[in-house]
């Protein structure tokens, strides 16, 4: 039958190695189309060709919890339980991240906690993305190294339950393994810290100080082209400017000044010529009577008036209700 275990596959904690799936899922996964057509007939030589085809991890998603194909074929491993080899290259295989992590689950699930501690803790220095497939059927993000920590620190992965395996602290404690030393505490060396954030404070400080020498050369600069005079105050706009309006007006004024003071010469002139060119067009009796009233009013006195008659005055008086002069 396609989906028996290899009779010279040996027990894995005490039970088949595919008991390691629970019941459920493992109908899930034979009546899968992908176990039917990809599946059937698979060795540990051909399983690699489609352990590098798988491209997203996960346990089951949609509404009938439909298997992956990253979980057919780690059901196919425990049914043809491969050599302790194969699964070791799987695990250092650095060109597809997606069969090291097929290794590494199962390893986890069929290792000794011993094994599983020195071939999955390298990978923590592996920070690739990884898809993942949730049980709604919408694929995420991961990190290899995220994933490696939930294998040793979770009991539920991928819809299977992990056999259980000691923490590293009591691993270390019984001496089985010796502390882990981190890639990055040689990045977080104390004194090459103290050293950088030394030499951080000293740039920005000359950063600070450059930045401070060239907002006073501007300053500099602009008083420099405001005030073309070496030494003159620099007046405000405002005061600049209504001093400007106060010369103008005061020219303004002088302008006025000057219009009128030349204006009236030039009346008097105009007056005159006209009374020549008057004298011209009149006939000579006119003229003659024109220079005898000239002469008249420039002695004052040889014609009657109108106001020098005693009786005229006395009836202007009379109508005006005053009393005749005396005589």
């Amino acid at each position: 039958m396609a989906n028996r275990t290899d009779p010279l596959a040996r027990s894995i904690h005490g039970t088949n190695p595919q008991n390691l799936i629970e019941k459920i899922l493992r109908m899930k996964i034979y009546n899968s189309v992908y176990w039917k057509e990809h599946c059937f007939g698979l060795t540990a030589e051909s399983l690699v060709d489609k352990a590098v085809e798988i491209n997203h991890l996960g346990g089951t998603f949609g509404g009938q919890r439909k298997p992956t194909s990253f979980m057919c074929l780690v059901l196919k491993l425990l049914q043809l339980q491969p050599d302790r080899e194969i699964i070791v290259e799987f695990i250092k295989n650095e060109d597809y991240k997606y069969v090291r992590v097929l290794g590494a689950f199962y390893l986890r699930l069929v290792g000794k906690p011993l094994e599983v501690y020195q071939y999955l803790e390298p990978l923590y220095n592996d920070y690739r993305k990884l898809r993942t497939r949730n049980a709604e059927g919408h694929f995420g993000l991961s990190h290899m190294d995220e994933l490696i920590d939930d294998m040793l620190k979770q009991e539920y992965l991928f819809d299977v339950a992990l056999p259980r395996i000691p923490s590293r602290l009591t691993m270390e404690r019984t001496q089985l393994l010796q502390p882990r030393i981190s890639v990055l505490e040689d990045a977080f060396d104390e004194g090459a810290l103290e050293e950088e954030a030394g030499n951080a404070a000293a740039q920005a400080a000359a950063l600070e100080a450059q930045m401070a020498a060239d907002a006073e050369a501007a300053r500099r600069e602009r008083m420099r082209t405001s005030s073309p005079v070496p030494g003159r105050r620099v007046r405000s706009p405002a005061r600049e400017r209504r001093r400007s309006q106060s010369r103008e007006r005061d020219r303004d004024r002088n302008r006025d000044r000057r219009g009128r003071d030349e204006g009236r010469p030039r009346e008097r002139s105009d007056r005159g010529r006209d009374e020549r060119k008057r004298h011209r067009s009149m006939s000579p009796e006119d003229r003659r009577d024109s220079r005898k009233d000239r002469r008249k009013g420039a002695t004052g006195g040889g014609g009657s008036d109108a106001l020098s008659d005693p009786a005229a005055n006395d009836a202007l008086r009379a109508q005006l209700g005053l009393k005749p002069l005396r005589r």
